[in-house]
């Protein structure tokens, strides 16, 4: 009886990693084709990837949380790439925080049209439920120097 609630805990504990390793697995997957859809510039397919109203910390936003619908997240990139039209981000690394979130460290370039150059670390949580982005909240250093 002892060997069977021992093998019966070690079943759930292995069964719940899995579940976990395949969230991780998934939220990496879908973070992945999100930058894909911002490096291409397809920001409708990207806006798609968020909840139709999402939860953002995002310094060109203001202060605290703004909810953003998917078309203000269209309207703000558009907005982005008419002031630089090579934005592009290089993702650095990605660190699975639990079965809802995803850090991910990222290089933000861009060149605007006086041929000025942007070189811009930032750090985003993705909160992910249902496959789509709940929240998304940026930190970078939005300092002028």
């Amino acid at each position: 009886m002892k060997n069977l609630v021992i093998l019966s805990i070690l079943l759930v504990v292995f069964c719940s990693c899995s579940r976990q390793n395949n969230s991780n697995k998934r939220n990496e997957n879908l973070v992945l084709r999100y930058f894909e859809y911002l490096n291409q510039h397809n920001w409708q397919a990207m806006a798609g990837m968020y909840t139709e109203t999402a939860e953002f910390k995002d310094p060109s936003l203001g202060q605290g949380i703004v909810r953003q619908t998917r078309k203000q997240v269209i309207a703000k990139y558009n907005e982005l790439s008419q002031i630089f039209p090579d934005l592009n981000d290089k993702v650095i690394k990605l660190y699975p925080s639990g079965p809802k979130n995803i850090i991910v460290e990222f290089i933000s370039t861009g060149t605007a049209a006086d041929g000025s150059k942007f070189h811009l670390p930032i750090c985003t949580i993705f909160t992910i439920e249902n496959n789509l982005i709940t929240q998304d909240f940026t930190y970078y250093d939005n300092f002028e120097e």
